[in-house]
């Protein structure tokens, strides 16, 4: 998406009335995702010398919510109070697949979705837009860890590895500096591609990047290696989780020998084809258990197993723990955690 492409209300469109921001945080979330997408308003208004931009911070009940890096931010209001806004940006972070849905917060959502609001998120809030039916039809992104568990939860929503998305009536950002660039994106198609290039001078941010953009580096970089082959494997490993390949059909893949391909994951991994792939599976299983509550056969299949019971042996020979255990302790975690929350002052 290229600056400027996006076409939203424009100053003329709305006599110049400032835009209303509510941004709606939730216990553990993302700090930096939030500033980054406040300080281009901020700093929008600061160089127009005008209030293009009004932000309101809502809380569930009104009160300080503590952040993903333990600092405790005030809210401005409760979500009871919130009754207009243009842009709904709700905020999370880590462990966002265990957070109750609110029906407050889904009723808000709907009457401000009815309303005309452009509805969006930070981070890892693409989750609940899913869970209230709020992303249907629309295009999405959430943070890269919890992409393959979105995936597995809502198969029918499409969602992207880019940075940001902005389709018609939603913004979804993978938050980090990525909210940044989704809010310079919309001061560009809002107000103008000036205006925006001078927020990212200001933010020292020299260039603006595109929704387009992926949010990791490539495999390349990931792995430090630049074996072609090699990477080649690896990515068609990663494309067939569920349905595993054989060493030999990767070979074929790459025009090479199983023997070669073998060679060349001893040279730069110390194991074989078949125990790199496992492991990159036993992982994204790993990943589903904690993030989901979806059955652990379901879990299995999903990650390429045909039985609970190899899956089962796969798993604790590889980490220790069975699934059912490692489930239990983060049920366990989660449990104290939010104990933890309640008796905060």
């Amino acid at each position: 998406m290229a600056v400027g492409e996006t076409r939203f209300k424009t100053c003329s469109d709305i006599d110049d009335k400032p835009q209303k921001v509510a941004f709606i945080v939730l216990e553990r979330f993302s700090m930096i995702a939030l500033a980054a997408a406040i300080d281009p308003l901020r700093l929008a208004n600061r160089i127009l010398e005008r209030d293009l931009f009004e932000w309101t911070i809502y809380s569930l009940d009104g009160q300080p919510v503590r952040s993903s890096n333990h600092i405790d931010i005030a809210a401005d209001a409760s979500l009871d109070q919130l009754d207009s806004a243009d842009i709904v940006l709700v905020v999370t972070g880590i462990d966002v697949e265990r957070v109750q849905p609110s029906p407050l917060l889904g009723q808000k959502l709907r009457m401000l979705n009815a309303r005309g609001a452009i509805l969006g998120s930070l981070c890892t809030a693409a989750y609940l837009l899913a869970q209230y039916n709020l992303l249907d039809g629309y295009r999405c992104t959430i943070h890269w860890e919890n992409l393959r568990s979105f995936r597995e939860e809502f198969p029918d929503i499409d969602v992207s590895n880019d940075i940001f998305e902005i389709d018609r009536k939603r913004m979804t950002c993978a938050g980090g500096t990525a909210a940044l660039d989704m809010m310079l994106m919309y001061i560009a198609t809002f107000q103008s591609v000036s205006l925006a290039q001078e927020v990212a001078e200001v933010t020292l941010h020299q260039q603006i990047r595109t929704g387009e953009e992926t949010q990791r580096y490539d495999l390349e970089n990931r792995l430090g290696i630049n074996n072609r082959n090699v990477l080649a494997a690896v990515a068609a490993m990663n494309d067939h989780v569920e349905d595993p390949l054989s060493c030999q059909q990767l070979a074929m893949m790459m025009n090479i020998s199983s023997r070669q391909l073998e060679r060349l994951f001893r040279k730069y991994f110390d194991s074989t084809p078949g125990q790199y792939y496992l492991k990159l599976r036993l992982e994204a299983a790993r990943d589903l258990l904690r993030r989901t509550n979806r059955p652990i056969l379901d879990v299995a299949v999903a990650c390429g197993f045909t039985s609970t019971s190899h899956f089962t042996k796969c798993y604790r020979e590889h980490f220790g723990p069975t699934p059912t255990k490692e489930r239990q302790n983060m049920f366990w975690a989660a449990g104290n955690k939010n104990h933890d929350i309640a008796r905060k002052p």
